[in-house]
């Protein structure tokens, strides 16, 4: 077998054990991006002897964490509503604050090579699949992965601090 066949057949596997985990196939394929990231930036001070587990239970652990987000989130128009009126507009500084860390990663995408930026825009602000992006530009889904993974890297250092 080739090394692109074991690598599709791992990512595959993963991938159907995280839908079977998970009961979510519509979400399992931004569950295992999201523990992919964790797990590339996890291993850059641990070491992980079964990334196929790592990944399965980061999936996991996220699928728990949205599903209880999406329940706080459906009691809340209630308890705010029964704890008075409420500004829930940001204070002035927290909005200075946004708009400089906005600035800082408008510069770091700026810095980003041309089809790195590309396709973590079509991801993260177009809101695309990692599969819609692959046949959008005609290259692999790990190529989109990886090209997402360096962003996310870059602009997670460039904007350590803001």
């Amino acid at each position: 077998m080739s090394a692109a066949s074991n690598e599709r057949k791992f990512w595959t596997d993963v991938l159907g054990r995280i839908r079977r985990r998970t009961r979510d196939d519509q979400d399992a394929e931004d569950l295992l991006h999201t523990a992919w990231l964790r797990l590339f930036a996890y291993r850059a001070e641990h070491e992980v002897r079964e990334p196929a587990a790592f990944l399965v239970q980061t999936a996991a652990n996220l699928a728990v964490d949205r599903h209880r987000q999406g329940k706080r989130l459906a009691r809340e128009p209630l308890e705010s509503f029964e704890g008075g009126l409420e500004d829930a507009a940001p204070l002035q500084d927290e909005v200075l604050a946004a708009r400089e860390r906005l600035r800082r990663v408008q510069a770091g995408l700026g810095r980003l090579p041309p089809r790195t930026r590309q396709v973590f825009v079509m991801h993260k602000v177009e809101g695309m699949k990692l599969r819609e992006i692959a046949a959008a530009l005609g290259i692999t889904q790990s190529a989109v992965e990886k090209h997402v993974a360096k962003a996310v890297l870059f602009l997670t250092e460039w904007t350590e601090g803001w």
